[in-house]
């Protein structure tokens, strides 16, 4: 796309179509590549396919994959191996979240308008409130993203979310270090902040903060985590 040549006589094109998401949206950075286009190809009251991105996230009950695959390595067969853990959980999970495990309602964090996003826009950091929907426990936040087409005839959109139907990008899943305990109208808070990674830019560098304040606890934490 960045070397093609138009043909003779075209200097611009009415519709600009990309599959460019990757997991957690903006994972291997090929929304870059749309934008450059974007600017050099597209004609004025042009239409972009799809032309808005909107990125979720909420609160889940995991503790059977916390106690198989993290805590696992606090002990394993009487050797302490903790320094596995940290590994583990530095790294989201990329995998299929079910509908039941949600524990939150799905906060809306970040919106880009594809028609006139800039690179510089997709590092960002976005502040999110998580509203509590049951008593239970929170073991990790999980983000995913939908997609919508509003130059059609009838605008179309998909998601991306545990309670849709599958996709191949599935949900991002980000594991507390400490799991929380919440009750039915507590609220989470946080930040995400995400940037491409400085050596490879299809790589991201994401942070994550939240906060509970409940009757029996107070959690402020802040974690890196890495998606290569």
């Amino acid at each position: 796309m960045e070397e093609v040549e138009l043909p003779d006589g075209v200097d611009k094109v009415d519709i600009i179509i990309s599959e460019w998401m990757g997991y957690f949206l903006l994972y291997e950075s090929m929304l870059d590549t749309v934008i450059y286009a974007r600017d050099k190809w597209l004609a004025a009251g042009g239409a972009m396919f799809p032309d808005k991105a909107t990125m979720y996230v909420c609160g889940i009950e995991d503790e059977e994959y916390m106690n198989e695959k993290i805590h696992f390595w606090d002990n394993v067969y009487g050797f302490d191996m903790t320094c596995i853990k940290k590994v583990a959980l530095v790294e989201p999970l990329v995998d299929v979240v079910e509908g039941e495990q949600i524990v939150t309602n799905e906060a809306n964090f970040f919106e880009i308008d594809i028609m006139t996003v800039t690179k510089e826009e997709l590092d960002f950091d976005r502040a999110f409130t998580m509203k509590v929907q049951r008593d239970d426990y929170i073991h990790a936040l999980v983000a995913y993203f939908t997609c919508s087409f509003n130059a059609c005839h009838k605008p179309l959109r998909f998601s991306t979310g545990p309670r849709a139907e599958y996709t191949h990008w599935k949900q991002t899943v980000f594991y507390l270090h400490n799991y929380l305990t919440v009750s039915t109208g507590d609220e989470v808070t946080g930040r995400i902040t995400c940037k491409r990674n400085a050596t490879n830019p299809r790589d991201l560098d994401i942070s994550l903060a939240y906060k509970h304040e409940g009757p029996e606890e107070l959690i402020e934490e802040s974690h890196e985590y890495k998606l290569r």
